[in-house]
């Protein structure tokens, strides 16, 4: 088989990875095996993230015909479309915006005055803490937009990016289950986090908390950026939290990493070997464990592995953090002295990588080289944060356009 053809085969199992995570399908199991009760006052559906749209609309095919329905989708541009009988709003991910904030106000206006007779179908998704932005008073949204600025500058994972925004927020860390009170509030959840945990997917707005606010200043210190913090969101986060036990809830995981590489492997036309262990982290960590683990590797296998690393920028070029994974991986591989035919696939599920259109990278053997022949030095590259300009120039970006869903990122290492 040709390099291509081995590319193709990496990016039809990848596929599968994004198809195993369809919103529809997991909503619509979902609900099958668990109906929606019936409820005398009104069933409010909110759909929130990446996958809203997809999640809205099979969560309405389960929907009783005479019921009193209201519904708000809330999801990035690129996947937004209108709905008939639904408000939908498109928001800014990952920096949030003034859409997002609209979209905010919007919810906030359905939750009030919501009675003990109402039922709320909420539908998360990843993305969701961007996209839903609602700053505590005192706090305007270019305040929320530096720090999250802040946070994706310095490479935070997602645990202490989501335990920041929680302290900032009044809809994430269980601020929408207490928005929604006295309410009934069931949620379906669609992971895009590593093992899963509710309070860090979509920032957890229908579950506790992870950490409280004095913990988020502490991970601000820890990154070096506390002094750069906006004023008025030091404040916040140095102010008293003075919050009542969460209304009950029920939250329902639909979706995840884990179900997508169960699909890879049954799309596979090899052996296939998971790497238990999340690849997150620093990136550059993140494309060692890599390497070493196709050195150790035997070769016409397959390994596969799951998570979001970390990236901390170093200048003003375009790309992403399964972009620079795969640079990295390509340059490691390189001083390693991996020989033979290889090619390593790293992509986002959602189908965006960073600020930019591709989903991720395919490189091989020969994509340092075809760099080099293009004039590009790709070292040079990844110290200006520019992995999107290299990785063009060989050839390797890995373009599929947006998904409508998002489990968090896939890895496939080929070693033929």
């Amino acid at each position: 088989m040709t390099t291509q053809a081995h590319k193709d085969d990496l990016t039809e199992m990848f596929l599968a990875g994004v198809a195993a995570a369809d919103p529809v399908r997991a909503v619509d199991k979902a609900l099958t095996d668990a109906p929606i009760q019936a409820v005398t006052g009104r069933l409010i559906l909110l759909a929130i993230g990446k996958a809203a749209h997809g999640m809205l609309q099979a969560a309405m095919d389960h929907v009783a015909h005479n019921a009193n329905v209201t519904a708000i989708a809330v999801t990035n541009y690129e996947n937004h479309r209108e709905i008939a009988g639904v408000q939908c709003f498109a928001a800014g991910h990952p920096v949030p915006d003034e859409s997002g904030i609209k979209a905010g106000q919007a919810v906030r206006a359905l939750l009030d005055g919501i009675g003990a007779e109402d039922h709320v179908l909420a539908l998360i998704s990843g993305g969701g803490s961007a996209l839903l932005p609602g700053p505590v008073e005192g706090l305007s949204l270019d305040d929320k937009a530096a720090v999250n600025q802040l946070l994706l500058a310095t490479g935070a994972d997602i645990e202490q990016t989501n335990i920041v925004r929680q302290g900032l927020s009044l809809f994430k860390g269980g601020g929408l289950l207490r928005l929604a009170a006295p309410a009934s509030v069931r949620s379906l959840i669609l992971s895009d986090v590593i093992g899963d945990d509710l309070r860090v997917i979509a920032s957890g707005p229908t579950v506790a908390p992870i950490a409280d606010r004095q913990r988020g200043i502490e991970i601000l210190k820890d990154l070096g950026v506390w002094e750069d913090v906006p004023p008025a969101a030091r404040e916040v986060l140095a102010s008293e939290q003075s919050r009542s036990d969460l209304p009950k809830s029920n939250a329902t995981l639909v979706g995840s990493n884990g179900l997508s590489h169960a699909a890879m492997a049954e799309a596979s036309k090899r052996r296939i070997e998971k790497i238990d262990t999340p690849l997150d982290g620093p990136v550059t960590q993140a494309a060692r464990r890599v390497v070493d683990a196709a050195m150790a590797a035997p070769r016409g296998t397959i390994l596969a592995f799951g998570g979001e690393t970390t990236v901390v920028l170093t200048g003003d070029g375009r790309g992403g953090r399964n972009q620079e994974l795969a640079l990295r991986v390509a340059l490691l591989a390189e001083q390693a002295g991996l020989t033979g035919d290889w090619m390593f696939l790293s992509g986002g599920t959602d189908g965006r990588d960073g600020p930019t259109d591709a989903a991720g990278a395919i490189v091989d053997q020969g994509s340092l080289s075809r760099m080099r022949q293009a004039g590009i030095e790709p070292e040079a590259r990844l110290a200006n944060s520019d992995s999107y300009a290299a990785l063009q120039a060989s050839g390797d970006l890995l373009m599929i356009g947006a998904t409508g869903t998002n489990v968090a990122d896939l890895q496939l290492f080929l070693k033929l």
